[in-house]
């Protein structure tokens, strides 16, 4: 767990009561998003909300829970780490997908231990920032207390906002339950989809595996100088060179998802709900990476053909003069050869270097 230096604080010291508001993040995507929030003068937005109090926010960094996690073990993770730091109040920032049946939950509020969850991959994969200070904001009313004719009330007349009353009852007259902001079933679960795999950065995958990169990088040159090659991209046409894309693809993903385990498997009924998101998000992300690095490979080969295979040379092994399109024809068949290259060198990756480019998110790291 690491503590963040940065913290904000707004309102003077004659304005009533300190209410020190904690924001724990989880590693990635979470924890810059909270960051990004700081830096955007959270504690002064807070405070114009809420003046009731002189408001300090304090972030830290940790995962809190191991995945999969349901939203009672995350409140109950951020409940004692709002005890061990003495806060008044906390949010945790999660990038771990959560459910009431079948809807994602976009947020949680248990008002009786002062605890709010965020999921930032439900927030989408666009205007995360607006949405997260939205959600954080709402989420402090029902922590408060405050309802929504309250908050009205607060932006037309904030001196006289039942809202200046309600930071000195934190946590009173609500359930033990809490209460979840949920989605529709469809497009909320698209959201948090494309949220997941965004945090994921799919388009880094390629990067963090050297052994993929060389095995490629090997296969590419040796074909891009075979006469062979040359001939078979010239005869096999379009069809059967997208097949072979699209087979040098499958290889690959299925090598890496396999190779390294990354298909979860649920251990306890509660974890089923995010196991089914973990896996399609990550063979979207594995297919995605996969995808950026086969039209980097492309970009790559064109240039090499265009560098390194003599037009005579060429034309001499076609029987014709070569075209461009007869280039770019060696350049797939070469960048398909290659990412079966990369295939057999994702074989000799490690499980942890694979997960490591896999994810950016679901860091391990606990209290």
């Amino acid at each position: 767990m690491q503590s963040s230096p940065a913290a904000g604080s707004a309102g003077g010291p004659g304005e009533g009561p300190v209410v020190v508001l904690g924001i724990v993040a989880a590693p990635g995507q979470p924890i810059g998003l909270a960051r990004k929030l700081l830096d955007a003068d959270l504690a002064a937005h807070v405070q114009s909300l809420f003046p009731g109090a002189r408001w300090v926010v304090e972030i830290v960094e940790s995962a809190l829970v191991r995945p999969p996690a349901t939203d009672a073990e995350i409140v109950y993770a951020a409940r004692s780490l709002l005890l061990e730091r003495e806060w008044d109040l906390i949010v945790c920032f999660t990038d771990l997908p959560l459910h009431v049946g079948k809807r994602p939950v976009v947020a949680h509020a248990n008002t009786v231990h002062g605890v709010a969850v965020v999921s930032v991959p439900a927030l989408g994969p666009t205007g995360l920032r607006q949405r997260a200070r939205e959600t954080l904001t709402g989420l402090l009313g029902q922590l408060l207390g405050a309802d929504p004719d309250d908050m009205r009330e607060h932006r037309r007349s904030p001196s006289r906002s039942p809202l200046r009353h309600r930071v000195r009852q934190l946590g009173t007259d609500t359930d033990d339950e809490g209460i979840a902001f949920t989605a529709r079933v469809l497009t909320g679960n698209l959201r948090l989809l494309t949220g997941m795999v965004r945090a994921n950065r799919p388009w880094r995958l390629a990067l963090g595996l050297t052994k993929t990169l060389t095995g490629a990088i090997a296969a590419g040159v040796f074909a891009l100088v075979t006469a062979d090659i040359w001939l078979l991209a010239d005869t096999f046409g379009w069809v059967r060179l997208a097949g072979v894309a699209v087979g040098s693809i499958v290889a690959i993903t299925t090598t890496l998802i396999v190779g390294a385990d990354l298909w979860e498997r649920a251990s306890t009924p509660q974890a089923r709900e995010q196991v089914v998101m973990f896996n399609p998000v990550t063979v979207i992300t594995v297919v995605l990476g996969v995808a950026a690095f086969y039209l980097a490979l492309f970009v790559l080969a064109a240039v090499g053909a265009v560098c390194l295979v003599v037009p005579q040379v060429f034309g001499g092994a076609l029987g014709h003069t070569p075209g461009v399109l007869d280039y770019l024809e060696v350049a797939w068949l070469t960048c398909s050869l290659a990412t079966v290259g990369g295939a057999l060198g994702a074989g000799l990756e490690s499980d942890a270097a694979v997960r490591a480019a896999a994810y950016t998110q679901r860091a391990a790291e606990s209290v």
